[in-house]
């Protein structure tokens, strides 16, 4: 008998909205008490400055109000996991875009307050059964919502690591949501059961083909912390480097997953 297909995570839309807002709303608390020079400094994603930065911020939660916009596709296409092997053929859309909205907006404080004020009352207004053509295909609104916590908690590390001393929090819903999204694209790109990667206290998942596991300690295992994992996924530290600085452990002879990433760049 063939194996049960797995069952696709689900995600409370009532949290995962309170989620968007709260780390939405710890990045805009922490963007309002940066000057001029620290706006300007470098960051680790290419040419952007850290007002870049905050501009596509912005910019993520927007693509909601640009979806909303648009007609209502007749049904959904996509499914959530399609999001993030989606983003990278939109990268120079995204930087262009990107570049003009920040110059569009010289004050990022006023910039992020009518985003917040404007997805309010578009989250008020929508259900999340409400279909959105999105650059992954025509999802649900509650599900793209998903995606966003990923958009939010991946650039808000990119944040705290470009101006030195800035600490950003990290909503708990939101980071949960993050990185389970990340963890199920893993068990996506690379099915099976023969490896399980463990990221504490958020997610667990099968992936690799080989001997599935059935019972007891798993033959090969991966475990990390779910920032260091939301790293490795989107590119932002390299595998050998998380093994050589302990941020990662892998046992077994197929817990080297590093050439399955980064799943998003």
């Amino acid at each position: 008998m063939p194996p049960a297909k797995k069952r696709a995570r689900t995600y409370d839309p009532v949290k995962t909205r309170a989620a968007v807002l709260a780390q939405f709303g710890n990045v805009r608390e922490a963007v309002r008490g940066l000057t001029p020079e620290q706006l300007a400094l470098p960051t680790r994603l290419g040419e952007w400055t850290v007002r870049d930065l905050v501009a596509h911020i912005g910019m993520a939660l927007t693509a909601i109000h640009r979806a909303l916009a648009l007609p209502e596709p007749p049904k959904p296409d996509a499914v959530l996991l399609d999001w993030p092997f989606a983003t990278a053929a939109n990268a120079a859309a995204i930087d262009e875009f990107t570049r003009n909205l920040a110059a569009e907006h010289p004050d990022p404080d006023t910039y992020l307050a009518d985003v917040e004020q404007s997805l309010r009352a578009l989250l008020a207004e929508h259900s999340g059964t409400r279909i959105l053509q999105t650059s992954a295909g025509a999802m649900s609104l509650d599900d793209y919502l998903v995606t966003r916590t990923a958009e939010l908690v991946v650039h808000t590390d990119d944040l705290a690591a470009a101006v030195p001393g800035l600490e950003v929090p990290y909503d708990r819903q939101a980071l949960a949501a993050a990185t389970r999204l990340l963890a199920d694209a893993l068990a996506v790109k690379a099915p099976g059961g023969s490896t399980e990667v463990r990221v504490p206290p958020y997610a667990v998942v099968q992936c690799v083909e080989g001997p599935r596991h059935t019972r007891g300690t798993p033959p090969n295992v991966v475990e990390t912390d779910p920032l260091t994992w939301i790293r490795l996924a989107t590119g932002r530290v390299s595998w050998k480097d998380a093994l050589e600085e302990a941020k990662v452990s892998a046992s077994g002879e197929r817990a080297d997953i590093g050439s399955l990433l980064p799943l998003m760049s």
